[in-house]
């Protein structure tokens, strides 16, 4: 009899620790793929900023020469990310292919002019920034125009604002939920043990003696929830990426990996941190109130 009470109360402790783990997993596995919602919420706005063009109009009389240096200035400049010179021939060839016959030929000659694209750093794609730097071209004499879509910056920078805020609303409250949800996990799996704390207790046993293996425990579970939730993380991109290829430019190498190690982090600590308070609580309570 006593040995089927001691395998039933085995099973039950194993079920608890299974259920903690689960628990934790999920839990991590939403804070991941929040975490890396965030990392590639930025990595999206770089690169829809970076994508945004400046478009130089060469002067008709201007050396290749000249809009070569010109370039080679340009690529100088830390603002700038990169800049490609189209000819008017390659304007010609890009235009033709896009409309899908040969307007040279209907014209009878060639009606457009060289240009400079140019790309700028996320940090200056901005009004401010891209007034500036169009002021300064401009006074360089290959230069014709500079034309730049101001309204469609300014709605880039104002959606990416609201957007992010958003974002950083919805992790702040999805944080406290997933703080809430371990530590009450936690708490139910101490309260089955409530009764071996105070017989350790009752026979002498320091408090530190006593929540060591419970702290070291939860720890473990915490680092194996936080394993658990990485793999099913890195299976969640792998099909991501199977299923769009383009999101590949969202990836960055550093940054995932920062993810996956706060996932542990925060996974050991919370773990580690309800355990230690739920067992002082029962260590400060008198025998009568475990029964409550």
């Amino acid at each position: 009899m006593e040995e089927f009470e001691v395998s039933n109360a085995a099973k039950k402790t194993k079920t608890i620790y299974i259920s903690t783990i689960f628990s934790i997993t999920l839990v991590l596995l939403m804070l991941g793929m929040l975490g890396l919602i965030l990392v590639h919420a930025k990595n999206l706005s770089n690169y829809v900023k970076e994508n945004i063009v400046l478009n130089i109009i060469v002067d008709e009389g201007a050396k290749e020469t000249d809009v070569l240096a010109f370039k080679n200035e340009l690529n100088a400049n830390p603002a700038i990310k990169q800049t490609q010179y189209v000819n008017k021939e390659l304007a010609a060839k890009n235009l033709t292919q896009d409309l899908g016959e040969d307007f040279v030929n209907f014209l009878g000659y060639n009606p457009l002019l060289s240009t400079v694209d140019v790309y700028l750093k996320a940090d200056y794609a901005n009004n401010k920034s891209i007034d500036a730097l169009k002021s300064a071209i401009a006074k360089n004499p290959v230069v014709k125009e500079v034309i730049y879509q101001s309204s469609l910056i300014d709605m880039v920078n104002k959606n990416i604002n609201a957007i992010s805020i958003v974002i950083l609303g919805f992790a702040g409250i999805l944080i406290v939920i997933s703080v809430a949800l371990i530590n009450n996990t936690i708490r139910l799996a101490i309260y089955s043990q409530r009764f071996l704390i105070k017989s350790m207790q009752l026979v002498g046993a320091t408090k530190n003696f006593i929540r060591r293996p419970f702290v070291l425990l939860a720890a473990l579970h915490g680092l194996i929830g936080a394993f658990i939730a990485v793999i099913m993380l890195l299976a969640i991109l792998f099909y991501a990426q199977q299923e769009i290829p383009e999101i590949i430019i969202l990836r960055n190498p550093v940054e995932f990996g920062f993810v996956l190690l706060f996932l542990v982090g925060i996974g050991i600590f919370i773990t580690a941190i309800s355990t230690t308070l739920a067992v002082s609580k029962y260590l400060r309570l008198k025998i009568y109130d475990l029964y409550r």
